[in-house]
């Protein structure tokens, strides 16, 4: 039987380099996405060319009804979660002076509150099975801060402290869970500026260049296998040494 993992914010980016890697790994992969859109089909035809089931869920992971929804969707088609990777996310960065409310909390319920109520959902299934892998994608910014992402950092710095919590309380259950880091990665998101930016970004960093999804996606293939058995609650920077 093949085994399951379901990933969070997955037709883009960090989640859909996740996605695609574990399904090199051999697992069937549920894509969560909100809205249907181009990127999703492109996602699901990458994944099945690994020769593997691939399972498009929507659902919105600030809506309790949804993540509970999407949990129970994937149950009934396959009958497990073996790994969860809850990397949806979104930002609304400015300068706390000029932040309005709703981005604070917009911000929170997606990212964090988001992050619980997937896990909440799933974690019954896991404890049925006495095992299972869930790894919570973190920031770097959760750590170290950054001026006009205090709706962020305190978003990610939440994720942590849940990450820490649960690994503690599911250890006995053969459950690991762990959260990732990732730095200055290259996505859409960092397309936007300019390339004398992104090289003054790069000099800044130890090893001298920005990070890939594929830098983070390989890191989470190794917290969701069999090497990583006896790693619980840890938080692992993917950022080229940007922050020690």
């Amino acid at each position: 039987m093949s085994k399951v993992a379901f990933v969070t914010g997955a037709t883009r980016g960090i989640g859909k380099q996740i996605a695609i890697t574990l399904a090199k790994d051999g697992y069937d992969i549920a894509v969560n996405y909100r809205t249907a859109n181009e990127e999703l089909e492109a996602v699901k035809k990458e994944i099945e060319a690994c020769q593997v089931a691939c399972l498009p869920v929507q659902g919105d992971v600030s809506k309790f009804e949804d993540t509970e929804k999407m949990a129970k969707e994937i149950i009934d088609t396959w009958g497990r979660i073996d790994v969860l990777v809850n990397n949806a996310g979104i930002t609304r960065d400015t300068l706390l002076m000029r932040m309005k409310q709703e981005d604070f909390v917009d911000v929170m319920q997606v990212n964090l509150v988001g992050t619980f109520q997937v896990t909440k959902h799933v974690i019954p299934y896991m404890m049925k099975q006495r095992e299972g892998r869930i790894i919570n994608i973190s920031s770097v910014v959760g750590v170290s801060g950054n001026a006009g992402q205090t709706n962020y950092s305190a978003s990610k710095a939440g994720i942590i402290g849940f990450t820490k919590s649960l690994a503690k309380e599911v250890a006995s259950r053969n459950i690991l869970v762990n959260a990732v880091a990732p730095g200055m990665i290259a996505t859409k998101m960092t397309e936007v500026l300019k390339d004398e930016v992104k090289e003054e970004i790069a000099k800044a960093i130890p090893v001298k260049r920005i990070g890939t999804a594929e830098d983070v996606a390989n890191v989470v293939s190794f917290l969701a296998s069999e090497k990583s058995s006896y790693i619980t609650g840890q938080v692992i920077h993917v950022d080229g040494g940007m922050l020690m």
